[in-house]
């Protein structure tokens, strides 16, 4: 199959959206844009974010968590152009399902980056930028990654992030320290972020970010700045890490974990054990 003519960060990628209603101060972006390739063969023909967890996908139990924030206008999902059908389905059918049960929701947007594998992908951030482009984002920005299950709060990260109106990480205390060295790690000095380090040798706290970050309105002209100065557009980490040295920028440290599926076998161990994980 052909890809789709695109240029870096251009606005001509088509896109799907469910207008419901809601909100008024803050864009909700969920990144699903990966073709999650360890997860092979589960998701050659499903996104990993739609995958199952119990009663629903993953997707479902971040947006659930978006939504418990009521100045959410909207929320974008970013994907690529082999899946986007699939995720207007689900934004259709979640729509529906809201309506029909006399739930008011928040209309979803589903953006399709034009991208089909990872030989053209256009990374995290590139991703983050397109969709900055296309829809003129000039809000607040809300920025999550589509295939984490967490059992911290959203609204708790949101009430921090007003009452300090910092640009805002959030972090879990993670122990292991192999499994730090898999992570953002950072240091911090109160609430503000001393230093920040993806993947560390030799992690310096048990400060582990994970993506899921709140970025004030004149924070999101950045994210061009950071691109234009040439940083990698991939792991959505990287912006922040690039950021905290420019700017003050704050962590939340939140109870509760994080859990990346990262494989076939991490994904069935959650699927059998999700409602002592998440507490369902």
């Amino acid at each position: 199959m052909t890809s789709p003519e695109r240029t870096p960060w251009s606005n001509d990628a088509p896109e799907t959206h469910i207008q419901v209603r809601k909100g008024k101060e803050m864009i909700a972006l969920i990144l699903a844009a990966g073709y999650a390739t360890r997860l092979y063969p589960l998701t050659i023909n499903t996104p990993k974010p739609l995958l199952p967890v119990g009663p629903k996908a993953m997707i479902d139990y971040i947006t659930d968590e978006i939504e418990t924030i009521p100045d959410v206008n909207k929320i974008v999902v970013v994907t690529n152009h082999r899946f986007a059908d699939k995720f207007a389905d689900w934004a259709s059918a979640r729509s529906d399902k809201d309506l029909a049960e006399g739930r008011i929701s928040t209309p979803i947007e589903v953006i399709d980056d034009g991208t089909t594998d990872d030989t053209n992908k256009l990374g995290a951030i590139g991703d983050i930028q397109f969709v900055i482009d296309k829809l003129a984002i000039d809000e607040d920005m809300m920025i999550i990654a589509g295939d984490n299950l967490f059992t911290y709060k959203l609204k708790d990260m949101y009430d921090f992030f007003m009452e300090n109106r910092k640009d805002t990480l959030i972090s879990v205390c993670v122990e292991d320290i192999e499994q730090l060295k898999k992570l953002a790690v950072a240091t911090l000095d109160g609430n503000k972020v001393e230093t920040l380090e993806e993947k560390p040798k030799q992690p310096r706290s048990t400060v582990a970010i994970y993506a899921t970050y709140m970025y004030l309105k004149e924070t999101v002209p950045m994210i061009r700045q950071y691109l234009d100065e040439g940083n990698t557009p991939d792991a959505p980490g990287h912006f922040p890490s690039w950021l905290y040295t420019r700017k003050d920028v704050y962590v939340y440290r939140a109870p509760g974990t994080c859990i990346d599926i990262g494989t076939p076998e991490n994904y069935k161990d959650v699927c059998d054990n999700y409602k002592e994980i998440l507490g369902s």
